[in-house]
């Protein structure tokens, strides 16, 4: 075997490597979490289909409003401190979720647990920067990135089995697990030894530092990274419903497509990082992210005007072009998020920058759905057009100034 490419999968410091370990155990529960969670809210706590969508609805709508100010938080009191209670916090709130009865209840546990979960993607970014050196940060987070995908695997893998039993203490076993995987990974957090150590920032309040945000131009780049995030979206909702209603090729089609990004990623998201490791490979990146993605709904486009041998072709096609336009948009928004935040306010500007692909994880869906899938080919026509030039504006916008870092929380 070529060691030289094992190890381009193996963080460079002991931290790192704890890390990625925590977040292996951690998207294993996830993975397990996942697999059965819709059995779960179900059969367990009695709900339907609808109160299902309102609770997890209104969880999304609770990170969205919480994510910045627990981003401060980190700046406050230490990101690493902060990503271990809120591990512990998700722990608590799933320990609850197992035994909860009813919608009210359900909705309840949701806000708090959709609260925590959606600060920690931001405040895991700024402690992985505190865990490795400047030209090591993108690669250590697109192995971080890789591990969770194997890590999610395996947690499906498990509850396979799991699940057959059709018991309502299995399900509940199920997320119990995932509740104590969150208290590992918060143990291993705990001892992971910093390389370098920011001050906490405890000059303002964390309502101040929230409130006094100005940097409009961190916010455009936000907003655009948020566009090409849309990649979630068309993966999930937008491939497999357009293959379904709206071409020729068989169901059998869609799983196909889940596998194809899912190797596709584990294998090249380190690889693909290599780019992202100065500022113009990070701008580049995002110019690339939005090429793919437009030549993604491009090959959707001529897709639903082909016979089924060729659809097929066409959609695995366009699966291939939008893995590509998401690690390439992954590596590229690491970066130039990390470069334009300063450093004793960092936790609060990688939380404003993850308010982009958590507006389009709301917006999104209703895009694809009632704008590209609804208007048929010339809707994806128009979303390509759209995609490549936000990859291009982006790029310009995170061109570098004098001045690339603000000294303080305003601009």
């Amino acid at each position: 075997m070529n060691t030289t490419w094992v190890k381009q999968y193996v963080p460079a410091h002991a931290a790192g490597r704890t890390f990625a370990f925590t977040a292996l155990v951690d998207s294993v529960g996830t993975g397990l979490y996942l697999a059965g969670s819709a059995i779960f809210f179900v059969r367990t706590i009695g709900l339907t289909s609808a109160q299902v969508g309102v609770g997890l609805a209104v969880a999304g709508c609770a990170g969205l409003l919480a994510t910045v100010p627990l981003g401060a938080v980190g700046d406050r009191y230490g990101a690493r401190r902060t990503l271990v209670l809120l591990q512990l916090w998700r722990a608590v709130c799933f320990t609850a979720l197992a035994f909860v009865n009813g919608p009210v209840a359900f909705v309840a546990v949701s806000v708090m647990l959709g609260a925590a979960e959606a600060a920690v993607p931001p405040l895991t970014q700024a402690v992985v920067a505190s865990t490795t050196q400047d030209g090591d940060r993108v690669r250590t987070l697109a192995i971080v990135r890789t591990v969770r995908n194997v890590g999610f695997s395996l947690g499906a893998l498990s509850a396979v089995p799991l699940l057959a039993t059709d018991s309502v203490w299995t399900y509940r076993a199920i997320v119990l697990g995932d509740a104590v995987t969150f208290v590992l990974a918060a143990g291993m957090l705990a001892r992971i030894r910093l390389i370098r150590r920011i001050e906490p920032e405890r000059a303002t309040s964390v309502l101040r530092t929230v409130r006094g945000f100005r940097d409009w131009r961190y916010l455009r780049l936000a907003g655009l990274n948020g566009v090409l995030s849309l990649h979630m979206t068309i993966l999930s909702v937008g491939i497999p419903l357009w293959t379904i209603q709206s071409t020729e090729a068989p169901a059998g089609a869609v799983p196909v497509t889940v596998i194809v990004n899912t190797v596709l990623a584990v294998v090249l998201q380190v690889p693909f990082s290599r780019l992202a490791e100065t500022l113009d490979g990070s701008r580049r990146a995002l110019r690339l992210a939005g090429l793919a993605l437009g030549g993604c709904c491009v090959a959707l486009a001529a897709a639903g005007r082909a016979g089924p041998w060729t659809a097929t072709a066409l959609l695995l096609g366009a699966t291939v072009l939008m893995t590509l336009g998401e690690l390439w948009q992954a590596v590229g928004s690491w970066e130039l998020s990390y470069r334009y935040a300063p450093e004793d306010l960092r936790g609060t500007y990688l939380s404003v920058f993850s308010l982009g692909p958590a507006l389009q994880e709301i917006c999104g869906p209703l895009l694809i759905t009632a704008g590209a899938i609804k208007a048929g080919p010339y809707g994806w026509g128009v979303l390509g057009v759209v995609l490549c030039l936000t990859g291009a504006v982006s790029a310009r916008v995170s061109a570098p100034k004098a001045r690339p870092v603000p000294t303080s929380g305003g601009a």
